[in-house]
């Protein structure tokens, strides 16, 4: 009797514990499916919108830019996801470059002391590129990441030709 119920015991905690291996596997079975979905369905045409990055060009030199998170730039990237603007720059002050945008868009001035590299918004209708220094009220946009040796010599020789473009 006593083997009996030893065997039973046996018996019942190996049936209990493939019943919690069964329970365990399921939810992983389930989740990959969903996966294998995705990468084939819509997410990776998803995925190719969300790579496209705005970029801006100087007398078409692609430059490195860090882009802030703000209203400002995401209206510019919508105006340039179709199709790209131009925008010609001139000097001013000895140190930076004025653009019209030919319309106006969103901002949210503050004071601030600029420097080399910065791009801001100005008077919301135009884009200023530093390669020196300014303190005004401006919407920052962005910055390039150029030294400023870099910045002069690309910004600092008469008037330049920009280019904002969804890549």
């Amino acid at each position: 009797m006593r083997k009996i119920l030893t065997a039973l015991l046996c018996l019942i905690m190996v049936m209990n514990m493939m019943g919690c291996t069964e329970r365990e596997k399921q939810p992983e079975q389930e989740t990959v499916i969903p996966d294998s979905e995705q990468e084939t369905g819509s997410d990776s045409q998803e995925a190719s919108e969300v790579e496209k990055v705005l970029c801006l060009y100087v007398n078409d030199r692609k430059l490195p830019v860090t882009w802030e998170d703000n209203d400002s730039v995401a209206e510019i990237r919508s105006i340039v996801n179709n199709d790209s603007l131009t925008v010609e720059m001139s000097m001013y002050g000895g140190f930076e470059q004025v653009g019209e945008l030919g319309r106006n868009i969103t901002r949210n001035d503050r004071q601030m002391t600029t420097s080399y590299g910065d791009i801001v918004l100005y008077s919301g209708s135009n884009i200023v590129i530093f390669y020196g220094s300014n303190s005004w009220s401006y919407t920052k946009l962005g910055h390039v990441d150029l030294s400023q040796q870099e910045m002069t010599d690309l910004l600092g020789n008469g008037d330049i030709r920009i280019t904002l473009t969804m890549e």
